[in-house]
């Protein structure tokens, strides 16, 4: 079979994962209006074709937040990735050191910090941090993370309470996973995604089991987890966070202008505008849709990144063009990586560059840095006239 986009490595993957954890990652909150209002609201972005342009010369080159990445994408933080894949972590870390950017390890993943830097042999990753009310642990997640050889820490903002996902709810996705019958009976389905499960040592939550007081085992760490997520966060835990990691901080989850500058002033080096794969609060507006009005508010203050709906490198290229110095891709990636492993993540990797090198030539366009606005037909209607 012969894979050439992501549309075809989401089917495969469905195949293959089983449904409670494939719903996991192909789902969103409420009524999934903004899940898929991230993917439409990019399909509706057309661009301006050019010719007769000399584009012999290209790359798709860039930097992320003081990295040198080999196109403007990072792998987003995605929980229970190690359940899409055994050992899913470690296979999109080898995958994204091999193609030359950025993997952000979840505080929610199955492999731990230390089993993915001893897997990558030390090679610089990303980690997102979930702000505990447990202070203590969320420093020593922060020092883990040093010694881990980390090369930014990217804060999520969005996650205080959670949005409710029907899908996950019907399918008895908990922890650990409530193996009904029906959900018994699929995974029986799924023989390829069992032997790689039962040769796997890594099937809870390696960041915390172990590592929390009191909590040594998946019973503990549920009882633990459900008390933890604080909703008293504020833009004083941000400057906390910035003094004890002392380097490159990135905050995500920016939906409105107001924290944006709020995120500027707490010292964060870089921001993402996501609404979290619309996971979150079902019905607040695209990630591409805000946007423009996020850079036209701190992007000469801040390096704004994008997250949201990205299943192509027209995507990327989208997202570029209005502004984003970077961008993440998380559904694709697990599509590839639930499709065929470590091989999937890259497959994914290089459909994405290629469409991106591609897209970009087509509109004129050699390098990142010479991607604007005026690539894109204007669209006054959706972005208010800010591009």
């Amino acid at each position: 079979m012969t894979i050439t986009c992501i549309e075809e490595l989401r089917q495969l993957a469905r195949k293959r994962v089983p449904k409670m954890f494939y719903d996991y990652v192909d789902a969103g909150s409420w009524s999934e209006y903004s899940y898929r209002a991230n993917e439409a609201d990019l399909r509706r972005l057309e661009f301006r074709q050019r010719v007769a342009v000399d584009i012999t010369a290209r790359s798709t080159a860039s930097v992320m937040a003081g990295q040198h990445v080999t196109m403007p994408v990072a792998i987003a933080p995605t929980g229970l990735t190690g359940m899409i894949h055994p050992d899913g972590e470690i296979l999109a870390a080898r995958a994204a050191k091999k193609f030359g950017i950025p993997f952000t390890l979840s505080t929610m993943s199955i492999c731990s910090l230390e089993t993915v830097a001893q897997a990558t042999d030390y090679h610089p990753f990303w980690f997102q941090l979930y702000v505990m009310r447990d202070r203590q642990f969320v420093a020593s997640l922060i020092d883990r993370a040093k010694a881990a050889n980390c090369k930014a820490l990217v804060v999520t903002m969005d996650l205080q309470v959670f949005g409710q996902r029907h899908k996950d709810i019907k399918n008895g996705l908990s922890t650990p996973p409530k193996m009904t019958l029906r959900n018994l009976l699929n995974i029986a389905t799924k023989p390829r995604w069992c032997r790689t499960m039962l040769a796997t040592r890594h099937r809870n939550f390696g960041n915390i089991i172990g590592h929390a007081s009191g909590v040594d085992n998946i019973n503990a760490m549920v009882e633990w987890t459900a008390q933890q997520f604080d909703p008293g966060l504020s833009w004083q835990d941000i400057e906390w966070i910035k003094r004890r990691w002392g380097g490159t901080l990135i905050v995500k989850g920016i939906m409105d202008v107001e924290d944006a500058r709020l995120a500027v002033a707490a010292g964060a080096d870089a921001l993402i505008v996501s609404n979290h794969g619309g996971r979150q609060l079902d019905g607040v507006s695209s990630s591409i849709t805000l946007l423009p009005e996020i850079v036209a508010a701190v992007g000469r203050q801040i390096e704004v990144h994008f997250d949201g709906g990205i299943r192509c490198g027209q995507d990327v290229l989208k997202a570029i063009a209005l502004g984003a110095k970077g961008t993440y891709i998380g559904r694709s990636i697990l599509y590839g990586l639930g499709a065929l492993g470590e091989e999937g993540v890259t497959l994914a990797l290089n459909i994405i560059r290629n469409e991106f090198d591609l897209s970009m030539a087509f509109c004129g366009r050699t390098s990142v840095a010479s991607v604007d606005a005026g690539i894109l037909r204007r669209s006054p209607t959706m972005f208010n006239g800010v591009i």
